[in-house]
């Protein structure tokens, strides 16, 4: 029989687990209970939520959330960062946290409901921030436009320089 704690806890778990668009697993070994507290208040700003877990619980709420493989990253204590709007923001803050300390360790996590690898999270927290990304995108497609206009207009353009030319000789005779 289940205890009503745990049973609460891991229904907890996996309505956060539902919820979240990211997830990252740490593993915060070394960590003093001053820097976890900065790490909070860094994610707590962001509204990213940073929890420590039952492994066990954790494995059991998102088996129950239907989401497969997250089983080999629990291993170890492990701290569940639940980002609920941005995908990318809980990797990044993480990842600054870790080249800051040098402590911290991502273990995996979860992306839109799939599991990733700590090499994913660390390329999520790679990325550029979201309005640089689209700048990047618009450049992408108007570059190709501005030339197609300059194809476009070359022979109008061939047109004018010629006939401005023939009017000069005119001119000049």
């Amino acid at each position: 029989m289940a205890r009503p704690e745990k049973v609460s806890e891991v229904e907890t778990l996996k309505d956060r687990l539902g919820r979240a668009r990211a997830v990252v697993l740490t593993d915060f070994r070394g960590l003093t209970v001053a820097e976890i507290n900065q790490l909070r208040a860094r994610l707590r700003e962001a509204r990213v939520e940073y929890r420590v877990v039952k492994n066990r619980l954790l494995r059991i709420a998102a088996r129950e959330a239907g989401i497969e493989g997250l089983d080999r990253y629990l291993e170890g204590p492990t701290g569940v960062a639940f980002g609920y709007e941005d995908p990318v923001l809980p990797a990044k803050i993480i990842h600054d946290f870790i080249r800051q300390m040098r402590k911290l360790e991502t273990k995996g996590g979860v992306v839109d409901r799939r599991t990733v690898t700590p090499q994913e999270i660390r390329a999520l927290a790679d990325l550029p921030p979201r309005p640089v990304l689209l700048a990047q995108l618009a450049g992408s497609i108007q570059g190709p436009l501005y030339g197609l206009m300059n194809v476009l207009t070359g022979p109008a353009r061939g047109l004018v320089v010629a006939l401005d030319q023939i009017r000069r000789g005119r001119e000049a005779a």
